[in-house]
Order: structure tokens, then C-alpha cells, then sequence
């Protein structure tokens, strides 16, 4: 019972964020409050806050409380550029295979990205991007479908999906991870790589003065590519 407990506890804390009823910054409800409406104990309370937290959901401050995580950085020190300009201004060619383009209903990871309540519509690109004939990126990319309905209807051999993006509805704002990560079977079939190895990974989220457009993971071969970033010296 105690797990069930703690399961729907931590469903009720998302639903209330990913709805918009509780906004960035606002105090969620305490570990005794929780405890109290759920009739459980503080520790099964406290485990659904914790994970949350975790998640990246919640920022939890001690004598404080627990309160929304910001769902957008206010600065970035990388730009990431649409591949294909970058692969042109290199003096190569640029071509794409579309692997996937469909409606989809958003999960948890995915609504907490885009900022929508779960099973709500999105569309799923995934797509490998070349450059001379040599695979340098495979882009993942959910889009909200109300703020960009047109976008399963593209021709993404013939535009990125970046550069779409862009000319539909300018975008204003960006915030990107970058790690790196092991391929998994499926990316090492589609980079061409022979055996395991360290990719560099992007993990970005797009937005419009509408709100969060996109959120994209972009795998690119170690070995194979690289960022660099520029920035004033005070």
C-alpha cells in the first residue's frame, strides 16, 4: 500500500505542474500536508517529493520547502547552430534520412520538457543527418502539435526540422545539456559505428514567446565532432 501511496503522490505533485496550475517557483504542499491529505506517513511523502526533486521537477530547500523548478535556464554559453548550415560553411554537403515522423501522445519526461500534461498530442521526428554521405547526427525531436499543427506535414529531406522551426515560428530562447553517452544498439546502427563507444549528446528545449516548442536529444559520434563556445573576459 505504502508504494501505491507514494506512486500517487508523486502523479497528483506532476499532474498539478505539468497542468500549469502550479507555476515555476510556486511552493508545493509539505511533507506533513501531503502526509495528512494522503493519509500516509511523512516518509512515504517525503520519498515522493525527494524523487521529484531528483527529476528535476522540484528544488526542495531546507527550513523552506519545496517549490516548482524553473522549466527554462536564462542563459546558455553554447549555441547550437541548424546541422545543415554548419556542415554548408564547412564546404560539404549536407543530406538527411527521416526515420520516423508521427502523432504521438506525451509521457512524463516529455510533458515536463514541453510543459503539457501528460497524453497530450506531439509529434516525433527522428532523422540522421550526413555529411558527405558520412553520418555526424541522429536528431529525436518532440514538438507540441498545437503550437506547430503543420510540422508533421514537412518534407524533412528538404528542410531540417531546426530551420522549420525557425521560419514557423521564430524562436527566442534555448536551453541545452551536453554529456556524453554510451551508444545504444539502435545508435550504433544508425551513426555506422562498429563497436560501443562515447557519443556526444545534446539534450535542448526550444522557445517561442507561445512557449515551449521542442525538446530534442542530438547523438553525435565522439570522435567525429565538437563544440567550442565563445564568450566575453571581464
Amino acid at each position: 500500500m505504502p508504494a501505491a501511496k507514494y506512486h500517487s503522490i508523486k502523479q497528483f505533485l506532476f499532474n498539478e505542474i505539468a497542468s500549469g496550475r502550479w507555476t515555476e517557483h510556486q511552493r508545493v504542499p509539505s511533507e506533513n500536508e501531503l502526509a495528512n491529505q494522503f493519509k500516509v506517513s511523512r516518509m512515504t511523502a517525503r520519498r515522493a517529493l525527494q524523487e521529484l526533486s531528483d527529476e528535476g521537477v522540484l528544488l526542495r530547500t531546507k527550513g523552506l520547502g519545496s517549490f516548482v523548478a524553473p522549466f527554462k535556464s536564462q542563459s546558455s554559453l553554447v549555441q547550437v547552430q541548424n546541422i545543415e548550415t554548419e556542415i554548408v560553411q564547412r564546404g560539404q554537403k549536407h543530406t538527411a534520412e527521416l526515420i520516423t515522423l508521427e502523432s504521438r501522445e506525451s509521457d512524463q519526461e516529455v510533458s515536463i520538457a514541453l510543459s503539457l500534461p501528460i497524453g497530450s498530442p506531439v509529434f516525433f521526428a527522428a532523422l540522421i543527418h550526413y555529411q558527405d554521405g558520412q553520418p555526424i547526427q541522429l536528431e529525436a525531436r518532440y514538438v507540441n502539435a498545437r503550437l506547430v499543427p503543420g510540422f508533421i506535414d514537412q518534407d524533412f529531406k528538404q528542410v531540417t526540422p531546426h530551420e522549420y522551426l525557425s521560419k514557423t515560428l521564430p524562436l527566442t530562447e534555448a536551453d541545452h545539456i551536453v554529456e556524453a553517452a554510451l551508444a545504444d544498439r539502435q545508435t550504433l546502427h544508425y551513426l555506422k559505428l562498429n563497436a560501443p563507444q562515447a557519443c556526444l549528446q545534446l539534450t535542448c528545449r526550444s522557445w517561442t514567446a507561445l512557449g515551449v516548442v521542442s525538446y530534442t536529444r542530438l547523438t553525435h559520434p565522439g570522435t567525429q565532432f565538437r563544440l567550442s563556445s565563445q564568450s566575453a573576459v571581464n
